[in-house]
């Protein structure tokens, strides 16, 4: 009875070690995530309160921050752009991402494409921009030199026609983000258990019914995961407005959430608005993400 106790004892003083230790090794990651995350989050929402400009006192102002940027006409022209830009880009990212990795997936070189498709992701943005500013020139840009030379049709006016801009942002966006994409999905299908698709096969179903009933439903976790990141993400865009336009734009056609942030913080100097408008666009994207976590499960099917 003495041996199982001191065993006991034992144990329970290595488990006690243990726990120590494990708290020891994420002691820099809880630290990381105290002073680059909480921290800043709970500033954000105090100074959401204030009128401050930087130099000056601040003041206590409650939500009077919050009105005066929901009952704005700048507010909502950025708060348009960002839909109209997340719209765009979200169900076309998704989907051509999907078909490619489809395609992907039956070539022997897939990881030699799979590089491919995914150096845009990881290619900086200033130098994409750079590339895509000559794409899109009037007069000697490459796509409107294809329209006039291929088809003889007079291409539009990219950057500088107000209709025009945010759908030139969001071709270069899904260009951006397809490899990243691209490379969940392959991922996905490759998990999928080979004797379903044999199964179905047995069962007599053509090419498109064993993608409609197997693939896609056993596919929908990933589908789920990609949706949110490309929401959230295109929530955020800010790189690609800012350097393909400047000033927001013709008319502030490309001024997105996160711009519109930008200039209230970095060139008015009005931080308190500023916060208010990063918890504003907080408080969007937390809720499009529960939401699609409440819809998720009548689309999601886990194994």
């Amino acid at each position: 009875m003495s041996s199982v106790v001191k065993a006991g004892s034992k144990l329970s003083q290595r488990r006690k070690s243990d726990i120590k230790w494990g708290y020891f090794f994420i002691l820099p990651q809880l630290f990381g995530v105290l002073a680059f995350v909480l921290f800043p989050l709970v500033y954000v929402l105090v100074l959401s309160l204030l009128e401050w400009d930087g130099l000056s006192r601040a003041t206590f102002v409650g939500l009077s921050n919050y009105t005066t940027e929901l009952a704005g006409s700048e507010f909502r022209n950025a708060l348009s752009n960002t839909v109209y830009y997340t719209v765009m880009v979200v169900p076309t990212s998704v989907v051509l991402s999907l078909i490619a990795a489809l395609a992907l997936n039956k070539l022997r070189l897939k990881n030699f494409f799979r590089v491919i498709y995914f150096a845009p992701v990881v290619t900086s943005a200033v130098a994409a921009g750079v590339v895509w500013l000559w794409i899109y020139n009037p007069d000697f840009g490459l796509i409107n030199a294809y329209l006039q030379n291929w088809f003889g049709i007079k291409g539009p006016q990219w950057l500088l026609d107000p209709k025009w801009v945010m759908p030139s942002i969001a071709i270069m966006s899904i260009w951006l983000s397809m490899g990243f994409y691209i490379v969940i999905f392959l991922a996905g299908l490759q998990g999928i258990p080979a004797t379903y698709i044999e199964a179905a096969k047995i069962d007599g179903a053509n090419r498109f019914q064993r993608f409609w009933y197997v693939t896609l439903p056993l596919l929908s976790p990933t589908t789920f995961f990609v949706f949110i990141i490309a929401i959230i993400n295109s929530f955020q865009v800010f790189d690609q407005a800012f350097i393909l336009t400047a000033e927001g734009g013709p008319a502030d056609s490309a001024v997105t959430m996160v711009y519109y942030l930008r200039d209230l913080a970095f060139v008015d100097f009005v931080y308190g608005r500023s916060a208010a408008v990063a918890v504003i666009l907080f408080a969007i994207i937390l809720a499009l993400t529960l939401l699609q976590f409440r819809v998720q499960r009548r689309w999601v099917h886990y194994e």
